[in-house]
Parts: structure tokens; C-alpha cells; sequence
């Protein structure tokens, strides 16, 4: 009976002394504990009114161009989808790709010859970008028009022997042809510093290893130094697709006369209404260019998958939540 009484007092004083040591950390915790160590967002005032200004911006201008009848949208809406502007898209589209193909072609050739080690193809390299940034693109496109008057005929054979077929320039150098040509070839000079630059931001020691394993220098650059290059290429080359689009509407100094801009620019002189044709123009441009930008996304996010980090992680929790 002693023996019980005893345990019992002793639990009776542990469970004093558990509820005394509660209370003092209740009190460390309570209300009573320090005001700056309670979290405080950080409040952006001239945010959010930075973001109410843009706003009311965008009404007026959204409603300024709804409202203002000189925009003739029913004159826009009536030839957006006109057959001849269709067909200047489609020249447009044509004239982009076949052009950024060429110029993507050259430029490849220019950077080996560059990184070459004749000297004679690295200063031809440096010779033909040089020449083909240092001149505008419009008088380039000019003088490949004009190249069947400096060349009547073309003629192929033994060199300063006798010719073996001859053929009209302007049977080969059709308009269509001296605008991709000219556009092409001043496109590759910048493309060829680009890929230079992507090259470039390749470890040596990859080239030097394939080269090692008994992989000749060109192979290499091609089987194991573009491969890694390509996340610095990419995002500039599609700069340039888009910069190329827009310059289609320079081919007129070839004279071509059946992309967008000039289509659209002639039915606004019958028609006497330059600016709902411009729209037109404008409108076709704007959704070329989305369209481009979309697949530029979708290039860099699958050449960069080992560098972005955000990659990675996404690439983790897939695997994670597939396993």
C-alpha cells in the first residue's frame, strides 16, 4: 500500500514538471516573442502601378484602332485571305526557307574553311565574309539582277579552252533564282560568324579526343562538335530566319515582283488605300513570325536539354513519377 502511494506521488510530480517545462516553452513561443522575427512581405507600390498605366495604355490603343474608321478593317478582313495574297505568302514562305537553306549550307563550308589549316581557305573565308557584310543587301540584290546584263551568256568547258555548252544567263538566273542567290549568300557571312561563335563555345579537348580515337578533323567537327554547338546556334540562327523573312520584301530591287509585300502594295495602288493593305501585309508577317518563334522554342528546348537546369529537373521528376 506504501509502495502504490509512493508511485503515485511520483507521477504526480513528473507530470508537474512536464507541464512546467511546456509552459515555459508556451511562453518562449507565445505572443510575447520578438517583432522581427515575424515575416513581413515585401509590398512592389510602383509595380503594381507600373501595371495599371500599361493597362490603360493598352485600352486606348486597342480602342483607337477598333473605333478609327480609317483603318478600313472591312477593306482588311476582304483581302486578308485574297488568292494573290496567298500566293505572296506562299513566294515569301518559299523565298525564306530556300534562301536560309543556302545561306546555312555556305555557312558551314566558310566555318571549316576558317578553322582550315590552308591559309588559302582561310582567307578565302575571311574574303567572302567580309564582302558580304561590308555590302548592303539591297545593292547585292540589285546587281544579281542585273547579272544577265553584266553575263549574257554562261558557258561551260575546258578553262580558257573551248566551250562545251552555253546557255542564256537569264534562262538560269530567273528572278525567283537571283533573289534566293542574293539573299542567300549575304545571309551565309553572318551565319558563318555565328556558327563560328557556337564552335567556339566547344571545349577543345572534344575535337582533340575524336581526333584521338582516329576521327578525321572534318568528321568530327560534324559528329561531335556541332551536335554541342547547336544550343549556342540555335537561338541566333532563328533570329535570322526571322530577319530573312522580313528582307523577302526587298526582292523587288531584283525586280521579283510576286512576294507579299509587293502583292499587297499593288492592290493598294489600284485601290488607293495604302493602309488597310499594309495591315494585310502586316497582319501575314506578325503570324509568320509566331509560327517561327514556336518552332524556335521547340528547337532550343531540345538541344539544350543538358544544360537548362530547369530541364533537368523536369526530366527527374518524369522519371520519378514514371517509376
Amino acid at each position: 500500500m506504501i509502495g502504490l502511494q509512493h508511485n503515485r506521488a511520483s507521477a504526480d510530480a513528473g507530470a508537474r514538471m512536464i507541464a512546467a517545462a511546456d509552459g515555459s516553452e508556451q511562453a518562449l513561443k507565445g505572443p510575447s516573442a520578438p517583432a522581427f522575427n515575424r515575416p513581413v512581405p515585401v509590398r512592389h507600390p510602383m509595380r503594381w502601378i507600373g501595371t495599371a498605366i500599361l493597362a490603360i495604355l493598352g485600352v486606348v490603343v486597342v480602342r483607337s484602332a477598333a473605333t478609327n474608321p480609317n483603318f478600313q478593317w472591312g477593306v482588311v478582313s476582304h483581302y486578308l485571305f485574297n488568292h494573290l495574297v496567298l500566293r505572296g505568302v506562299e513566294w515569301t514562305l518559299m523565298l525564306t526557307m530556300a534562301a536560309m537553306a543556302l545561306a546555312i549550307g555556305l555557312a558551314i563550308a566558310l566555318v571549316f574553311m576558317r578553322q582550315s589549316e590552308s591559309p588559302v581557305q582561310r582567307f578565302v573565308s575571311w574574303l567572302w565574309i567580309w564582302f558580304f557584310r561590308g555590302t548592303p543587301v539591297y545593292t547585292q540584290l540589285v546587281f544579281w539582277g542585273l547579272v544577265s546584263v553584266l553575263y549574257p551568256h554562261i558557258a561551260l568547258g575546258v578553262p580558257f579552252g573551248p566551250s562545251l555548252v552555253t546557255v542564256t544567263t537569264s534562262q538560269v538566273v530567273t528572278a525567283a533564282v537571283a533573289a534566293i542567290v542574293g539573299l542567300g549568300f549575304n545571309e551565309s557571312a553572318y551565319l558563318a560568324e555565328i556558327f563560328r561563335a557556337g564552335f567556339k563555345s566547344v571545349d577543345s579537348g572534344q575535337l582533340e579526343a575524336a581526333e584521338a580515337l582516329g576521327m578525321r578533323r572534318a568528321r568530327a567537327m560534324v559528329r561531335v562538335v556541332m551536335p554541342q554547338a547547336m544550343r549556342m546556334i540555335i537561338p541566333p540562327t532563328g533570329n535570322e530566319t526571322i530577319g530573312m523573312l522580313k528582307s523577302t520584301s526587298l526582292v523587288l530591287a531584283v525586280p521579283f515582283a510576286l512576294d507579299l509585300t509587293f502583292t499587297t502594295n499593288t492592290i493598294a495602288n489600284r485601290l488607293y488605300l495604302p493602309i488597310p493593305l499594309l495591315l494585310v501585309a502586316g497582319i501575314w508577317y506578325l503570324a509568320i513570325t509566331s509560327v517561327l518563334m514556336v518552332g524556335q522554342h521547340f528547337l532550343e528546348r531540345r538541344f539544350g536539354r543538358g544544360a537548362d537546369p530547369r530541364a533537368r529537373i523536369r526530366q527527374a521528376e518524369a522519371g520519378g513519377a514514371g517509376s
